[in-house]
């Protein structure tokens, strides 16, 4: 779906496929969870093996400048991958959990739930402030196994709210997010249902129903997935993503964009 057209909102999300979209908010382009490898396997610290099935539409090189990159967590390779890994140095800033800054080190800033940092925009205009928002990856007590994660919301007094969720599972980490911050103006919501023998096969992710269930909490003017396609733990994609928002009354919101499109809010 390409949208070249200015967005009211002056916002723009590009999809580069899986977890990783362009994010052009405010004269400040942010990249999410960073993956530019082609198709391989990875196992990840619990042992699971995470397959990529399609590369991503964008290299490290076709990107652009990037500002600050969001970081979910650093533990799983469907959300840093080697590729990744290696461009973060390039860019002035990641933000991420707190355990993983530590373990990355350098340009990694830590945000735990409710921290936030101040961005600097160009022309003197307000700061864009992202704030660390509660996530699960996966059910309750998964931490030992699945990690560290975190999402993120963005506001300035002058844009709108927009919420990344990273790799979550709960519900209630969203209606505690949506509690502090009111309606979302656009949502990106990872769904995916990613599932693991890690868990015992428990969603990882959003499945389709509970990422527009999410939207719904958030009373999101726009929804738009990330983090449903190019690795084969996924078990829903967009056909299922449209169905479930079609059946919650929130098609109109949704917008699903195949890696490489972009769209403008």
């Amino acid at each position: 779906m390409q949208t070249p057209e200015q967005p009211p909102f002056g916002v723009r999300v590009r999809a580069v496929g899986g977890p990783t979209a362009v994010i052009e908010i405010g004269g400040l382009r942010l990249l999410t969870d960073p993956t530019f490898d082609e198709p391989g396997s990875y196992t990840a610290p619990s042992g699971s093996v995470l397959t990529k099935t399609v590369g991503p539409a964008t290299s490290p090189d076709q990107v652009g400048r990037v500002d600050t990159v969001l970081l979910s967590h650093d533990q799983h390779a469907d959300n840093l991958d080697a590729s990744g890994r290696a461009f973060l140095p390039t860019v002035p800033l990641v933000l991420t959990t707190p355990s993983g800054a530590g373990r990355l080190a350098g340009n990694a800033h830590p945000l735990a739930p409710w921290d936030h940092i101040d961005l600097e925009r160009p022309g003197g205009a307000p700061p864009l402030t992202v704030t660390g928002v509660p996530a699960r990856h996966g059910p309750v007590g998964c931490e030992p196994v699945c990690g560290e994660v975190t999402g993120f919301v963005l506001t300035a007094p002058d844009l709108p709210t927009v919420y990344v969720s990273g790799d979550n599972a709960s519900l209630d980490a969203v209606r505690r997010t949506a509690e502090r911050f009111g309606p979302a103006d656009i949502a990106l919501i990872f769904a995916g249902a990613a599932r693991t023998g890690a868990v015992d096969g428990a969603l990882l992710t959003f499945d389709s129903d509970r990422a527009a269930q999410a939207a719904q909490i958030l009373q999101a003017r726009h929804a738009v997935p990330l983090h449903f396609n190019s690795w084969r733990h996924f078990t829903e994609g967009d056909q299922e993503l449209r169905a479930a928002f079609a059946r919650a009354g929130l098609f109109d919101g949704l917008t699903v964009l195949a890696p490489g499109d972009s769209a403008g809010f």
